[in-house]
Formats: C-alpha cells, sequence, structure tokens
C-alpha cells in the first residue's frame, strides 16, 4: 500500500474547524497558537467562533486551513506516531493546500506559511477590483473542451481554464464579462451546467499577475527545505524536491491552472492507492474517488478519523 496526504483549498472552510482537535491535544492547540503569534491577530477566535464573513476573507481562509491542516498532521505525529517521512509517498495540496503540503513536509516553517498565506491572500484579492472577475464551474464537459471554451470566450479579455478538478468539472476565471460568455458557449457546447461561484477574486488566471510579483518577493525572502517526500507540483501535475523548483511552481501556481485531475492521476499510476484528505472538509475525498477510483479515499480532520487513519496505516 502507498499513501499520498491531500491537502485542501479555499472553499472547505467551516466555522469551529480544527476545535475538537485543538481541545483534545495540546500539541494542536500549540499550532493554533504558533499562527495567531506569526500574524499578530486572533485568527484561532474567527475559526472557532466567526462571523463567517470574516473566515471567508481570502486572507483569514488561506492560513486558517492551513492551520487545520497542519494540527492534523502533528496530532497524527505525536499521538500516533504517524510521519510523512515514514507512511507517505507524496504529498499535494489544492492551490493554497499546496502550501500546507509543504508545512506539513518540512519545506516551510509553520510561521512563514502562514505569513505566506496571509500576503497570497491579501495580494490575491487587491490584484483585480472586486466585481471586475469571476470563476464559474463548467460541468460535463473536459478540460480540453473547456480550454477551447475559454478562448473563444476571451475575445480580447482574460478567460482561462483555472482549475481542472475532475473529468467533467473544471472552472474557468477570468473578466466577468467573458466568464459570462464562456458560460453560455459552454452551455451551447453541452455543459450539464455551467455555475458562477462565490468567490472574490478571479483566482488563477492571468489577472492575477500582480498577485504572483507579490508572491515571487515573499517567497525569495523565506528558508526553503526539501520536502520529506515529494510535493506533486499543482502547474506541473508532478513530482518537485528541490527548493528553486519548489519557490518557482509556487509562483506560477498563482496565475496558472491547478492541473488536479493530473496530479491525482500521476499519484495513481505511481502506485498510490491511499489517499488521505488532511484537514477541514471533504472536497479532495470526492475527487480522489472520480480520479483515482480504484484507491481508497479517506478523511481525516476529527480525533476519532484520526485515531482510525492512524490504526489502518500502522496495520497496512
Amino acid at each position: 500500500m502507498a499513501t499520498a496526504f491531500v491537502f485542501p483549498g479555499q472553499g472547505s472552510q467551516q466555522i469551529g474547524m480544527g476545535k475538537a482537535l485543538a481541545d483534545a491535544f495540546p500539541v494542536a492547540r500549540a499550532v493554533f497558537d504558533e499562527v495567531d503569534a506569526a500574524l499578530g491577530q486572533h485568527l484561532s477566535k474567527i475559526i472557532w467562533e466567526g462571523p463567517e464573513a470574516d473566515l471567508t476573507l481570502t486572507e483569514n481562509t488561506q492560513p486558517a486551513l492551513m492551520a487545520v491542516s497542519v494540527a492534523v498532521m502533528r496530532v497524527l505525529e505525536a499521538e500516533h506516531g504517524v510521519t510523512l517521512a515514514k507512511h507517505a509517498k507524496f504529498v499535494a495540496g489544492h492551490s493554497l493546500g499546496e502550501y500546507s503540503a509543504l508545512a506539513a513536509a518540512g519545506t516551510f516553517s509553520l510561521a512563514d506559511t502562514a505569513r505566506l498565506l496571509k500576503i497570497r491572500g491579501k495580494a490575491m484579492q487587491a490584484a483585480v477590483p472586486v466585481g471586475q472577475g469571476a470563476m464559474a464551474a463548467i460541468l460535463a464537459l473536459d478540460f480540453a473542451t473547456v480550454s477551447a471554451v475559454a478562448a473563444e470566450a476571451a475575445q480580447g479579455e482574460v478567460c482561462q481554464a483555472a482549475n481542472d478538478n475532475s473529468d467533467g468539472q473544471v472552472v474557468v476565471s477570468g473578466t466577468k464579462a467573458a466568464v459570462d460568455r464562456a458560460c453560455e458557449i459552454a452551455k451551447a457546447k453541452g455543459a450539464k451546467r455551467a455555475i458562477l461561484l462565490p468567490v472574490s477574486a478571479p483566482f488563477h488566471c492571468a489577472l492575477m499577475q500582480l498577485a504572483a510579483d507579490a508572491m515571487a518577493e515573499a517567497l525569495g525572502k523565506v528558508a526553503m527545505h526539501a520536502p520529506v517526500v515529494p510535493v506533486i507540483a499543482n502547474v506541473l501535475a508532478s513530482p518537485l524536491t528541490d527548493p528553486r523548483a519548489i519557490r518557482q511552481a509556487l509562483v506560477s501556481q498563482v496565475t496558472g491552472t491547478v492541473r488536479w485531475r493530473e496530479c491525482v492521476a500521476y499519484m495513481a499510476a505511481n502506485g498510490v492507492n491511499v489517499f488521505v484528505e488532511a484537514g477541514a472538509g471533504k472536497v479532495l475525498t470526492g475527487l480522489a474517488k472520480k480520479n483515482a477510483p480504484e484507491a481508497t479515499a479517506i478523511n481525516a480532520a476529527t480525533p476519532e478519523e484520526i485515531a482510525a487513519l492512524a490504526a489502518s496505516l500502522k496495520s497496512s
């Protein structure tokens, strides 16, 4: 059995996430305390008590989801002796989740990861004025078709395939008018649905260039180490261990496509038959079942789920 740990992205957040871990395990509580200190804000209070509008601010959502994921990994190690070095073949994360994966794998310190994601969230929000950009999920068309739809819809504006989540679930991103056109073109080409997403900015497209520049500067200032296991980079759908290559992939990721379908396919093709989603929500668990139907997909977020996972990993 080969296992990959995957880490969720924006949209998986919910009020109260990680609270049971922090209450039960000092090692988890310490993660939230360290993130609070690194950011100079009581983020854990927002995570556990809300209001939801504050948690869904991109600059808060990103470090919050990372904190929950890292808390899960710290509990696995401290309480159950499960480590990435011993029990994982790869790590990967969806968009911001790639930072969670790298924090878990030792590339970044926890404090640096929190600060990087705060910068990333602010920069992505600031890159495009509210209302000028949009994202939409196109259902029941494959990636190649949606890419062609986006190109047709651009008409001199920006419209790109931003997230290739699974076969039949591709997200487009760009200027509001271009994304609206893409929705209509997609429906004409047989899309089952084209759904505008409730996001505050058009992520993973060329409109995010200012944010990419900000991340290039920020990433250039932090210490980076080789991860204890390879990370499957969003923009490459292939493994990286060299910190310089990881840095470049993280910069490219801001404006590039999250190639999640291919990331999962790569891991499955290279022996992974168990995908563990470490952190809030079950989005990646569902996508693993679609993208690698022969594999087992497990979510680990609560003390009970973590204990069950540890038992299964150590018995295999």
